[in-house]
């Protein structure tokens, strides 16, 4: 069975799902996505985008705007 297509967003605030119908601002959303399921794994998606700015060297150079070092 085939799921609708459509606008779903991810509720940083309620860590549910939210359809074109979302009660929270674009503030509290992540989104957004095509289907309910990549909506269901926006958090996964960020954590894996992070690892991999974090790990790329052209943005960790440790230049200026980089932040403390550690």
């Amino acid at each position: 069975m085939s799921m609708p297509s459509g606008h779903f967003w991810f509720c940083l605030k309620h860590h549910t799902v939210e359809g074109s119908d979302a009660a929270c601002g674009p503030a509290d959303r992540l989104g957004p996505y095509a289907t309910r399921e990549e909506a269901e794994q926006a958090l996964e998606k960020v954590q894996a985008r992070n690892e991999e700015w974090d790990n790329d060297p052209n943005w960790n150079d440790r230049g200026p705007g980089s932040g403390p070092v550690g």
